[in-house]
């Protein structure tokens, strides 16, 4: 965890601070064979400033490093001999941090194969083979240089989420906690938990995380705000998985300043795949810049009809500008000792409930206790916990029985990084 001398006012740097990551090495390769790797390392040799990393294997070679280790700022991947190569490189995407450029050789010489690389995948260039040292320097030198950028509208990079109770009490937050967590620890997407309520937010001590200063700052200086925000103020929980909030006393009034929320998201977009925002109902204005900005809404509800009274109101809320389809309606509590039955609740609301989750006080309590996910230990919150990271996030995953989980070989469900990006960008 980092000490607080990296939180602060040291968290907020100029424009195009991202760079300065230390951890991030400017490009690394994976080439299938011996000819290309030569082309390759002749072509870039005069334009790299750092040493040219190119490793042996392909795609899953990429996929498997990136998992352990930080997304470079280029990256090129080859997919010759890969069967489903633009599969591949959608399980790619969910693996890198959104705004890398990523350059691919392959075997196909096709521009149809070329069109749905570049713009349907959204990769920055791809060139077939065989690779020659001018076509290599030509092609790829200029992302490398900096020359030509990615073309990557980073409004567009990783998908964030709000989860809302309708009510307090409902379980928002528990919610919440462990959807970043198995976005961000289950499935291995760079993923952060934002807990915008800097008095009573508890995201934080559910995960059993100190929070830092950068969440107040960064919503009373937005102009500060660029995308190392997500590196020195977010505090690790796990490898893939941040939280960013802060604890103040209840005595400081939030000064936030006119479009913070739309500032701190943009920023948050470049560096994870994933954001996920819990978000009370409230008349505060950065409340509701945030149910706007947000590319999916989750209304979190108990089986009571006060809860179905509020969740019919807040379904009239209008859209945001990014958000295609109603808000996804999650039943906590489902078996609530004297509570609605879900049929009930569906019946009130004239409508199905998206997903549904059963009462389990004692796991869940024992959870919060012990500062961990209560997805862990409860097989009822897990199962409903998948359920909504499908339908928010657009991943699939298939459940061993154990508590753990795994990507669907070639679903072509939507998912959000680099390459969606730029096909939304294309469209």
């Amino acid at each position: 965890m980092p000490d607080d001398s990296r939180t602060g006012g040291d968290a907020f740097r100029s424009e195009g601070a991202v760079d300065a990551r230390p951890d991030r090495p400017a490009l690394i390769g994976f080439i299938a064979e011996t000819k290309s790797e030569e082309a390759i390392r002749e072509g870039l040799h005069d334009l790299a400033t750092d040493e040219i990393d190119l490793r042996r294997g392909g795609i899953r070679a990429a996929i498997a490093a990136m998992q352990r280790q930080a997304t470079p700022k280029v990256l090129i991947v080859d997919v010759s001999g890969e069967e489903r190569p633009l599969s591949a490189l959608g399980d790619l995407a969910n693996t890198v941090e959104p705004d890398v450029c990523v350059l691919v050789i392959g075997e196909i010489d096709h521009v149809d194969f070329y069109r749905e690389v570049t713009r349907s995948m959204g990769a920055s260039e791809y060139l077939a083979k065989p690779l020659t040292r001018d076509a290599v320097t030509r092609h790829f030198g200029g992302f490398l240089s900096g020359q030509i950028r990615s073309g990557q509208d980073v409004a567009l990079g990783g998908r964030a989420v709000s989860v809302t109770g309708v009510r307090g009490g409902v379980g928002a937050t528990t919610i919440a906690v462990n959807l970043a967590w198995n976005l961000g620890v289950t499935m291995h997407r760079h993923t952060v938990l934002v807990d915008p309520d800097i008095h009573l937010g508890a995201a934080a001590f559910l995960l059993n995380v100190q929070p830092g200063l950068g969440l107040r700052m960064a919503l009373e200086m937005p102009e500060r705000i660029d995308a190392l925000l997500a590196e020195r103020a977010a505090q690790p929980a796990a490898e893939r998985l941040h939280i960013l909030a802060s604890e103040e006393k209840p005595s400081i009034i939030a000064n936030h300043a006119p479009g913070a929320a739309a500032t701190l998201v943009e920023a948050l977009r470049r560096r994870y795949n994933f954001i996920i925002a819990d978000v009370p109902f409230a008349p505060v204005t950065l409340y509701r810049d945030m149910l706007d900005l947000v590319d999916q809404r989750v209304l979190v509800m108990e089986p009571t009809l006060a809860s179905v009274r509020d969740t019919v109101r807040l379904l009239t809320l209008p859209k945001g500008p990014r958000q295609d389809q109603r808000a996804v309606i999650v039943l906590n509590r489902v078996g609530l000792p004297g509570g609605l039955t879900k049929r009930q609740v569906e019946d009130a609301l004239k409508m199905k409930v998206d997903v549904a989750i059963p009462d389990q006080p004692r796991q869940v309590g024992n959870a919060a206790t012990l500062g961990e996910a209560a997805m862990k230990s409860s097989a009822g919150v897990r199962v409903g916990i998948q359920e909504l990271s499908r339908q928010v996030a657009g991943v699939r995953i298939l459940d061993d029985g154990a508590g753990t989980s795994s990507r669907r070989r070639g679903d072509r469900t939507e998912r959000r990084g680099w390459f969606s990006s730029k096909r939304a960008a294309a469209s």
